[in-house]
């Protein structure tokens, strides 16, 4: 067992004690001070755990974060044994490691089936090493899952994919607040008619930036070279795109869920770096309960740092660690007795942050473009080093599309 998955193992044996004593007695009953003072021994225990498997993640994150290193990482990845091979990803490996010239004609036939114009007249057999190869919706969808499973907003936000980047408009509206009435006989009903606007869901184009490989990887037959572009593209597309969907200025980029979320509570003069209970409270409260019923919180870890230590009136810590996540039995981690969803993209407590979400997450929509394309490139600046050079764009876009209040921010005060 590797050193991270033995520090889970251990935090998850702690927390399943916590979340026993703090089930043991009802929600607005005082634990006695013996089992309060047992419980914050244990919380302390899982937060010394979390601090030592923090420090490994941030290990590997930065590993991740050096390029050299995410070319070892998509290396590794790429190495492993894989299962059987589709016609698609025959036709992605053999375009990858020769060209487009190294496709068979009924590769060919179908690839040609499925671009646009601009990229089928790049593939003319005297440009058939360079050319554009738009992949299968196969090789899409499993980056779009692996992304959805590893970011943040992907993991809580609702998704759609569409043919074409044409422009969508969404129709909005607050219906919150409405309501029938009783009428009598022969009684004209009330006009009521519902304020519709229009939430705009443009897509953009992604770039991986140029991915370099050298000759000996492609010649290697064993090396899953669209196993390496796949986990580049997860790295690279991911981050971005996360980021956007964090905070994105919705000019020029996605409008982040950061930016289209509506106020619920602003911290009293002085909470600069810090929140009170009876502000999450509003918080929660803010959102309407028809939102509020499957609301979640959305922060950066450091900010859960600071609620972690925080006890509601009755003297009981507010968090409650989870164990053996995504397994039958297990629960997540827990705030107020509600889902935590930890973003590293989201703004970090200073003065004026908008440093916790909370609300209906589904209300926030990812759309992907059923594309990507990956150019292979040999020119003099890739062969001179010996090796072959990739690039892959996409589109993506993302919108709030409801407003209604589904999702309140917490911000820190000014001063």
């Amino acid at each position: 067992m590797s050193k991270l998955a033995n520090l889970r193992a251990q935090r998850d044996t702690v927390a399943k004690k916590v979340h026993d004593l703090n089930n043991k007695y009802p929600a607005d009953q005082r634990m006695p001070a013996a089992e309060a003072g047992q419980l914050d021994t244990l919380l302390a225990e899982v937060e010394s755990i979390d601090a030592e498997i923090a420090r490994e993640q941030r290990v590997a994150q930065l590993a991740g974060e050096n390029p050299d290193n995410q070319h070892q990482v998509a290396v590794a990845a790429a190495t492993r044994p894989g299962g059987a091979q589709t016609d698609e990803g025959a036709a992605l490996r053999a375009m990858l490691t020769g060209g487009l010239m190294a496709l068979t004609s009924e590769q060919r036939t179908a690839m040609a089936a499925r671009v646009n114009p601009d990229i089928r007249a790049a593939m003319s057999t005297t440009t058939g090493a360079e050319g554009g190869y738009t992949v299968a919706t196969e090789f899409n969808r499993t980056l779009i899952q692996a992304m959805k499973a590893a970011y943040a907003v992907r993991s809580v936000a609702s998704g759609i994919q569409t043919s074409t980047g044409a422009q969508m408009l969404f129709p909005t509206a607050d219906s919150t607040a409405e309501e029938g009435e009783i009428v009598g006989q022969n009684t004209l009903a009330t006009v009521g008619e519902t304020a519709f606007g229009q939430a705009s869901l443009d897509v953009y184009k992604y770039s991986s930036k140029s991915i370099a490989l050298p000759f000996e990887l492609l010649q290697d037959s064993m090396f899953n070279v669209e196993g390496y572009i796949s986990n580049l593209l997860l790295l690279r597309k991911g981050r971005i795109q996360n980021r956007h969907h964090t905070v994105g200025t919705g000019s020029g980029q996605p409008r982040g869920i950061v930016t289209a979320a509506t106020a619920g509570k602003i911290g009293a003069a002085g909470q600069t770096l810090t929140v009170t209970y009876e502000d999450l409270v509003e918080l929660e409260h803010s959102v309407d309960p028809f939102y509020r019923t499957t609301g979640k919180w959305m922060m950066h870890d450091d900010t859960l740092k600071v609620l972690r230590k925080i006890k509601d009136n009755n003297g009981r810590p507010i968090f409650v660690p989870g164990y053996e996540q995504g397994n039958p039995g297990g629960a997540p981690d827990r705030l107020m007795g509600r889902e935590i969803v930890i973003n590293q993209h989201m703004p970090v407590m200073a003065a004026n942050a908008k440093s916790i979400l909370f609300g209906d997450f589904s209300k926030y929509l990812i759309r992907d473009v059923m594309d990507t394309t990956v150019f292979r490139m040999t020119d003099s600046a890739f062969t001179l080093k010996g090796q072959v050079g990739f690039v892959a764009f996409s589109r993506s876009g993302a919108n709030m599309v409801d407003v209604g209040g589904a999702i309140k921010y917490y911000q820190n005060s000014a001063s």
